[in-house]
């Protein structure tokens, strides 16, 4: 018993040692390596891989608005979009989008549009978010932020 005691005292009288000199060589180490603005200057400068093309996503793309709207005053199938943001509230546009059906049924304005247009509005089934970036291409259309 007496053995394994003075084995096991010399052993972590050993790593005691070891852990004193593993840490004296790291910290030399340290002092002796560059900072790391040298360290970065050293090493090459590299970039990703170089676009050759870029596709944009554009929510009149995904929704198929181009195909009843311009983005002028001109009317298509459905009105044009130009100043579409002064003459209507942004509720008003994101319900027109969304809830078309509810709004040709309730809304005198919307009810408007189609005996001018002749056409109802399809329902494009876009979510909420989509919507949105609708809504603020539109402002991005009329020159507003």
């Amino acid at each position: 018993m007496k053995m394994k005691t003075t084995l096991l005292t010399l052993s972590l009288f050993m790593m005691g040692l070891f852990a004193c000199t593993s840490r004296q060589e790291a910290e030399q180490a340290a002092e002796n390596s560059p900072s790391p603005i040298e360290a970065a200057a050293e090493q090459p400068e590299t970039h990703g891989m170089e676009k050759k093309e870029v596709t944009l996503n554009s929510p009149l793309n995904d929704t198929k608005c181009l195909s009843c709207h311009k983005l002028t005053d001109e009317k298509l199938v459905g009105p044009g979009w130009k100043d579409v943001t002064t003459r209507r509230e942004p509720v008003w546009i994101l319900n027109m989008i969304t809830n078309v059906d509810m709004m040709l049924e309730k809304d005198p304005e919307a009810q408007k549009l189609l005996e001018q247009c002749l056409v109802r509005m399809p329902n494009q089934n876009v979510t909420d978010q989509e919507a949105r970036e609708i809504l603020e291409f539109m402002f991005h259309n009329d020159g507003q932020k």
